[in-house]
């Protein structure tokens, strides 16, 4: 047996072609939300960290194999060749970055399409597809270009690949290549390749575990090339979990505070991408459209596995970042996309209920952080869920008639669903079902750190060499280089929490830059970096090294080589 897909009793719906309007319609919607996604565009501060990493490093010599972001080889390399897209001022170079990520994300629909349609429906691959693709491109500010994202991405890529082979051993081999390169975005984003595998496995079990074989040995070999081709890769590979304070080998395992945490985490991240929120309804009308009770159970065992994956690999770096969950919407998306149009196949019209409930939560989404904050809780969040389940279940128990004209306001619930994330009043940061911020926020405190960063640099002489105490944004904006090949001193930076970091090699390493062939100027953020909770003995070679004005905590300043 190879397809689980298709169910096996089907009511053709009234057939006919789409109306050339309805394209249309569809059509604008979708473009006018790409475009507005890339003309606002404005870059996460981590892909801002990185980027600012990668660009200090090109402009003194260092290759993107041998700066420390913070983050692995390949997607170093990966955000390093975007990157050279662009060019001119920061507003420009950000909407180009985000417009080749959008570019890329439909590809991957395109190409899951083109597999999706050997093994579905014409409808249903093209549902599934455009909200994969979609969901993907008009992700949340906090997810795009991420590791994770960008995992998620190779993920589809590799889904697409394997099934859409005509002989199952050289597409598994093919697809082993963006699959094991999803792995090394972060080798946490291990746990999204898996999610993918679980996926293929649904379609395909053969192709699955060849595609899992695969994916073994280009992961092993494309480790080695990392760790060959960069001088200090595998010292950072060693290094980098130590300086997370939040991992699980730091705060070891306590069940009560990590479903709590868990419950909290689900809820912002249903926020932040609405369509979370509608898994489990999409979920049921999908199973309630298999007749086959064991297929039914493979489905939902498939989906419970998948989310706990992609929940664990959360709760295992112990952050609580929501882009860590970054695939968990794209599952969401896929699933949405499939149940509208299986149901539509089988039943002959659209879940009228799961479509109603989603338009509610599409125009509700934007204005959630506008509501009291006794409303923003993750009770309520999860109350919310559990009314979408309700009217999902009402769709299988009272199924109506008819409807074969909705298939447009689908496709349009389905864009507006997804397009949330980008609004202007849509949540950009959230803690424990309470909006710390939002999109228009976001992009003021942006502007205020270039407003800043613009006093900084007539403070410096032009191309003059600079040595940070200071996060991404503020040399992303300032846009001096360093010749350390740690631009961003996270390691020092760290022992403010983490006194232990200073026995590490790359600490050592980092700490060396402050002493050999310092250069002329510093730039100190004493509320990221403050010198007096720093390890005493650093703060004493900063000291003796520059001289630096005081100034407020949340103020950064130059200082200067004594």
């Amino acid at each position: 047996m190879t397809t689980l897909l298709i169910s096996q009793t089907r009511t053709q719906p009234p057939t006919g072609q789409r109306p050339r309007v309805a394209r249309l319609v569809v059509g604008l919607v979708t473009g006018a939300m790409l475009v507005y996604s890339v003309v606002t565009a404005q870059l996460h501060g981590d892909i801002r960290y990185v980027l600012a990493c990668l660009r200090s490093g090109e402009a003194v010599g260092i290759s993107p194999s041998d700066t420390f972001t913070h983050r692995p080889y390949f997607y170093r390399w990966f955000l390093y060749c975007l990157d050279q897209l662009s060019t001119g001022p920061t507003a420009v170079r950000e909407a180009v970055l985000r417009g080749a990520g959008v570019l890329l994300c439909l590809a991957a629909g395109l190409a899951l399409r083109t597999a999706l349609r050997r093994r579905l429906p014409g409808r249903e691959a093209d549902l599934a597809a455009g909200a994969v693709a979609l969901v993907l491109a008009l992700a949340p500010r906090t997810d795009f270009l991420q590791p994770e994202w960008t995992a998620a991405l190779l993920s589809v890529f590799a889904v697409a690949v394997v099934l859409a082979g005509v002989r199952p051993l050289p597409a598994a081999a093919l697809a082993a290549v963006p699959l094991g390169l999803a792995v090394m975005m972060k080798y946490s984003t291990a746990a999204i390749a898996l999610v993918a595998l679980l996926a293929v496995f649904a379609a395909d079990r053969m192709r699955a575990l060849l595609l899992a074989a695969a994916t073994a040995v280009s992961s092993v070999l494309l480790l080695g090339f990392s760790l060959w081709s960069g001088s200090r890769e595998w010292q950072w590979v060693r290094d980098m979990p130590q300086i997370n304070q939040g991992s699980l080998s730091r705060q070891g395992v306590r069940p009560g505070e990590l479903f709590a945490r868990s419950v909290d985490f689900l809820a912002d991240r249903a926020v932040l991408s609405p369509v979370l929120l509608l898994l489990p309804a999409a979920l049921l009308l999908l199973l309630a459209c298999q007749d086959d009770r064991r297929r039914r159970t493979e489905w939902a065992v498939l989906a419970a596995a998948g989310a706990a994956v992609g929940l664990g690999a959360v709760v295992v770096q112990g952050n609580w970042f929501a882009y860590h969950a970054a695939a968990l919407p794209v599952g969401a998306a896929a699933l949405w996309g499939l149940a509208v149009a299986r149901w539509y196949g089988v039943r002959g019209r659209v879940p009228l209920g799961l479509l109603a409930v989603s338009g509610v939560v599409a125009v509700l989404a934007p204005l959630y952080s506008t509501a009291p904050q006794g409303l923003q809780r993750s009770a309520v969040v999860w109350g919310a869920g559990v009314v979408a389940l309700g009217t999902a279940f009402l769709d299988v128990r009272h199924p109506a008639g008819g409807g074969s004209g909705f298939r447009v306001p689908a496709a349009v619930v389905g864009v507006g669903l997804v397009a949330v994330a980008v609004w202007p009043s849509s949540p950009n940061l959230m803690n424990r079902g309470e909006v710390r911020e939002t999109n228009a926020a976001y992009l003021r405190d942006s502007e205020r750190r270039a407003d800043a960063a613009a006093e900084t640099r007539r403070q410096l002489p032009d191309g003059a060499l600079v040595q940070y105490l200071a996060f991404g944004h503020e040399a992303y904006y300032i846009g001096h280089p360093s010749p350390c090949r740690y631009p961003i001193p996270t390691f020092l930076q760290r022992t403010r929490y983490l006194p232990d970091v200073r026995t590490l090699d790359s600490y050592a390493e980092n700490a060396r830059c402050l002493d050999e062939h310092p250069p002329r100027y510093a730039v100190l953020d004493r509320g990221w970096f403050p010198p007096g909770r720093i390890d005493p003995a650093l703060a004493r070679r900063i000291e003796a090294r520059y001289d630096c004005p005081q100034a407020p905590a949340e103020e950064f300043v130059v200082c200067r080589l004594r």
